[in-house]
């Protein structure tokens, strides 16, 4: 048996980030005829979807930040401004990225994350199903992880 020595490092590094990436894909890919059969199609990459509420003097009122991969939409943010909350935005802002990631980008599920004191219950009164939960992450809250399947566009 070789016995090898490795200096570990702990510095920020993107060239080495990017490279780790590069080859843990690959890696996945050879081991997985799913990935393996992505390759080379629109669902391969990962696409963003932002969608922005605007009031009329142009301020920021509410947004949805994420991305499709895949056939799946993940909800990485929304957001709605504290006077515009319960007036139903956070439900158009919703309803709008599920209606892109599925008509537009063939997308058959939504994912996303949510902590206790946000809105669990929004999104259960949404059609989402909690599949997950990390109770005490971070300390003293609860991660919860929902998806949705999406309605498919009827062809013809």
């Amino acid at each position: 048996m070789v016995s090898r020595m490795f200096r570990i490092e702990t510095e920020v590094d993107r060239e080495r980030r990017d490279l780790l990436r590069t080859r843990l894909r690959d890696t996945n890919t050879a081991a997985s005829p799913v990935l393996r059969a992505l390759r080379g199609t629109p669902h391969e990459r990962e696409d963003a979807l932002h969608i922005w509420a605007v009031d009329e003097a142009g301020a920021l009122a509410g947004g949805l930040v994420g991305h499709t991969w895949t056939t799946w939409l993940h909800v990485a943010y929304l957001w709605v401004d504290e006077p515009h909350r319960g007036s139903g935005l956070g439900s158009r802002l919703l309803s709008e990225a599920e209606r892109i990631a599925s008509t537009e980008r063939g997308c058959a599920a939504v994912r996303l994350e949510t902590w206790d004191f946000q809105a669990p219950r929004f999104y259960e009164k949404q059609g989402y199903e909690v599949v997950c939960v990390i109770p005490d992450y971070p300390p003293g809250i609860t991660e919860y992880t929902l998806t949705k399947r999406l309605s498919r566009p009827s062809l013809g």
